[in-house]
Order: C-alpha cells, then structure tokens, then sequence
C-alpha cells in the first residue's frame, strides 16, 4: 500500500470536479457558530467554500493541490462580482444559454492574467457544457445521461422522477416503474470501480475503498429516490438531466448570491494541502472527503495536524463515501462526535452517494 499523499498518486492536471457534490446547506449548518473565525476549506470547484461565506466568517483559507480546481474559485470570484445571478446560473450551465462566451468573458475581465488564459482556452467547452461542467466527473454524469440513461428509460419516466410525490408515492413510483432490471443492469456496469476509476474519479482515489462500488451506490440511489424528495435535490436533476431544476445547491441560490458577493474578499485561495498551512485559532475545518484517499496511518498524521490548528470548539466536517473514516483512536479524548446532529443532517442530505457525514467538536 503507498502511504504517501494523494498528491503524489493521482493526476490533477485537469479540472476534476467543476461544481460541489456536497451538500452546502448540510454542510453550514454542521459548521455552528463560527461569525467572526478562520475557516479551512477543501476548494474543489470553490462552490462550498463560497457558501461558507453565508456563515459570516472572517477569512476562509480555500485550499487545494490541484491548480486547476484554484482557476475554479478564481473564475467564480469573478463570476460572482461581474454577473446577476441569473446571468451567473447561465455560465455554469445550471440554465441554457446561447452567451456564455460574452458571460465569460465579463467574469474574466478583472481576473489574474493566469486565469483569464486558463478559461481563454476553455471558452468552446464552456459554450457548450457551462462552466460547472467541465470536470471530468462532470464528464462521467454526461456520458451517462446522454448515451446510456435513454436506453433504460424514457424521456418520460425520467421527467417523472423529479415531480413532488409523498415518501410512500416515491417508494411506489421507485420500485414499480424505476428500478428495473435494465436500470440494475446499467448501475452495475456503469459505476463499477473500474469504469468509475477510468471515467470519473482517479484509480488511485479507490485505493483504500472497500467494498463494491456499485452496491454502493445501489443503495444510495434508493435513498434519494425514496428517502429524500427528488424534486429538491439539485445533485440528482444535474446526473439524470445535465443541468438544474428549480432546486439549485445553496451557493447558487438567488437568496445566496448578494451576500456572498459582499463578502468575496473574505476567500483566500491557497494552492498546496490543508495541513501544510500555519494557521492557528481556526474555527472549523470543511474537508470534503479527504480521509478516505489516506492510509489509516496517514489520516491520523493529518488529522493531529488539524487538532493542532483548532480552538476549542472547533469543528472538523467531512464525507466518506465508502472508505470508513473518524477521528483516529489515538486523538478521540481530544474531540466529541456531535452524534444526534450528524443523524439529523445525514437524512438531509441530497448529496447522495456519500455513506457517512462526520461532525467532530474540539474539546
């Protein structure tokens, strides 16, 4: 088993994720009162680590290895000052448009001579897909709605999934007209570890999963389908449909986007890993799902790092999708799981393929 870093075992020379796959409204309210402290965020496409700014913190210190997803958060920075909102929804791709080169070119306009080349050379897959479309796992999600999603269902039964039904109505529609066997079918070949390592996330990203991952996410899927209201998840309208409905993720709401306009100069994007920053006092930490990609050994190192950064009271927030990840025994007298909050949000959650959401308080 490698125990080195991420960094050093998977390739990151191209946008991977170009909008967030967690939940911001989950993760806000697992962030507590944090008015007035520094925050440590994975950037990622910079979408949750915008929405942290609805938390009202001084400084969030958006941090990432990969430089593309740092021209993520620098072309939103942009986006964010020079575009409405609806103009904003347009050049992600949340919203058709036939200007999304003009769009860019006006988020561009005052940005670092780095990132206007960056996006420059991007403005065809832009026009095409939206800014928010771009990464490869955005790529993954395409192919499988535009190519095989037809196959096994129709336009129709697509289009229902999203109308407003009660639990019991979903479980009805989700047994008898959804899940069916060419859907099983698709499932079990299309999110396979090895077309998902391929296609969508990096091989070395699985290198500490255990388990299948299409059973998985055969079991994910049944939770947002039936568990959580389809109409209200803007993660599953963006996989089956390739843009958004009427619900959007929290950061690119209209009610979101003045207030994290005001704040933009609380962002501090940092190219490098979180726990090479010297930060001390901070007041909670957004990790996206960074343990899982670590040996135990190695997410124990990190995790002490963490500690070692935070005040009291702090909290540390992440995902696991399939790779089991908590505080390390070694450092659990040093912080407490928040457990009746991590269950009341995890049955929130409309970021669905994620199996755990973590909620730990420093002592």
């Amino acid at each position: 088993m490698d125990d080195r870093g991420i960094d050093h075992r998977a390739s990151f020379e191209r946008i991977r994720y170009a909008q967030a796959w967690e939940d911001a409204d989950v993760l806000t309210q697992a962030m507590g009162d944090v008015s007035g402290g520094d925050l440590v965020a994975v950037c990622a496409s910079g979408d949750n680590a915008l929405a942290l700014l609805l938390t009202d913190p001084a400084r969030v210190f958006a941090v990432d290895i990969s430089p593309a997803q740092i021209e993520c958060l620098n072309l939103r920075l942009g986006a964010y000052k020079a575009l409405t909102h609806s103009e904003f929804l347009e050049l992600m791709g949340a919203r058709h448009s036939t200007r999304r080169a003009m769009l860019l070119a006006r988020a561009l306009s005052d940005a670092p001579g780095q990132t206007r080349a960056f996006w420059t050379a991007l403005t065809p897959q832009v026009e095409a897909f939206g800014a928010g479309g771009l990464g490869k796992f955005e790529g993954y999600f395409r192919m499988f709605s535009r190519y095989l999603l037809p196959l096994v269902h129709s336009r129709a039964t697509i289009d229902a999934i999203f109308e407003p039904r009660d639990r019991a109505a979903r479980e009805v529609f989700f047994d008898n007209r959804f899940n069916t066997w060419r859907w099983r079918l698709l499932v079990r070949l299309f999110f396979s570890r090895a077309a998902m390592g391929m296609l969508g996330r990096d091989p070395a990203f699985f290198e500490h999963v255990q388990g299948s991952v299409a059973d998985h996410v055969f079991s994910r899927l049944r939770h947002a389908g039936v568990d959580t209201d389809p109409a209200q998840n803007p993660y599953l309208h963006w996989i089956m449909k390739r843009c958004h409905g009427t619900a959007l993720p929290l950061p690119w709401r209209a009610e979101a986007h003045e207030v994290i306009r005001s704040r933009l100069d609380r962002i501090q994007p940092v190219q490098g890993t979180a726990e090479a920053l010297t930060l001390g006092g901070v007041a909670g930490f957004y990790l996206s799902d960074i343990f899982e990609y670590m040996s135990p050994e190695l997410a124990a190192q990190v995790y002490g790092t963490f500690l070692d950064m935070a005040r009291p009271g702090a909290r540390l927030v992440y995902w696991n999708m399939m790779a089991p990840r908590r505080v390390p025994p070694a450092l659990a007298h040093r912080v407490t799981t928040l457990g009746d909050l991590e269950t009341r949000l995890k049955a929130q959650d409309m970021a669905f393929f994620y199996s755990d959401f973590v909620v730990e308080e420093v002592g």
